[in-house]
């Protein structure tokens, strides 16, 4: 444990020295939190094992010298070796579900969660009435459990190239209890699900572009570079998806795809296809739909 370490006692003095650590070493967030402050506060309540949402109670409370030299620990890789968050607790959340992750997965922060279900019921209809969805590159299982969650008659497959991811998602589908409704399939993008076809299918692949890689802060390199790269312009998974999900998607069925800030890039590839820019509290232009029949008639 540092030197320092040893002057500060209680939470409020931990919570003022990770945040200015954090400010000190120009950490980069986004896997969960925004800003210092509220990194600190979720890293120090996770490590203490004390409610997340309770920190105002705890805030005076001294801290026995194991407390403060798991906190000491737990900080310095966050700080040193720029680990993010989520894989110091091994746990993310998207809105009030709960994941497990390692560094076998992308981090869990798709703008689709915020769609499912009303954002898509327009397009899709009565979610009791979708019976069969496609999670195209699943990463943890996040998306496909929040399907499955979200729409009550659905068969999710759920579907990723990588065999480590896989094994994270089947921990994940476990702990919710839904290994009977999502089938996990190891295929690259739609190379292993012929004879298949969905009401609905929801990607988020990987769309960082080359230039944008290479610029990437260090917390973003310990996710694996294959749920990130999208190649030169991004699109490299997008097109494909694109292109052959006509044939994995019933008559109505339904394509709803996260690019992140690349619509530029997508409408100047597929000029003639009538995306529809879906948007969520953080982004108007992250995500598009598109239905079957438009697919088709715009190739």
């Amino acid at each position: 444990m540092s030197a320092a370490a040893h002057d500060l006692v209680t939470l409020r003095d931990w919570l003022r020295y990770a945040v200015s650590r954090f400010g000190e070493a120009g950490l980069a967030f986004g896997h969960g939190t925004t800003n210092a402050y509220d990194e600190a506060a979720y890293l120090l309540l996770h490590t203490l094992h004390l409610p997340l949402d309770r920190l105002d109670p705890f805030l005076d409370a001294r801290l026995t010298q194991a407390e403060r030299t798991q906190l000491a620990q737990v900080l310095e890789r966050r700080i040193d070796r720029r680990v993010p968050a989520a894989y110091l607790t091994q746990e993310a959340w998207l809105r009030e579900f709960r994941f497990y992750v390692d560094e076998r997965v992308i981090i869990p922060r798709s703008f689709i969660a915020e769609l499912l279900p009303d954002g898509l019921a327009p397009y899709v209809g009565d979610p009791d009435e979708v019976a069969s969805a496609l999670d195209l590159g699943t990463g943890s299982g996040c998306l496909a459990i929040l399907l499955a969650q979200h729409y009550p008659a659905v068969d999710v497959d759920a579907s990723d190239v990588s065999t480590d991811a896989l094994t994270v998602a089947q921990r994940n589908v476990a702990d919710y209890g839904l290994a009977d409704r999502i089938n996990l399939i190891r295929s690259d993008l739609f190379s292993n699900l012929s004879g298949k076809s969905y009401d609905l299918i929801i990607s988020n692949p990987p769309y960082v572009t080359n230039v944008a890689m290479g610029a990437l802060p260090p917390e973003y390199r310990h996710e694996p570079r294959l749920a990130l790269a999208g190649g030169e312009d991004g699109l490299d998974a997008v097109r494909t998806i694109i292109e052959q999900a006509p044939r994995f998607l019933n008559p109505a069925g339904t394509l709803v795809v996260e690019v992140g800030h690349n619509r530029g890039a997508v409408e100047l590839a597929f000029p003639k296809l009538p995306f529809v820019w879906l948007e969520t509290a953080m982004s108007s232009d992250g995500v598009f739909l598109i239905k079957r029949e438009a697919l088709v008639a715009g190739r």
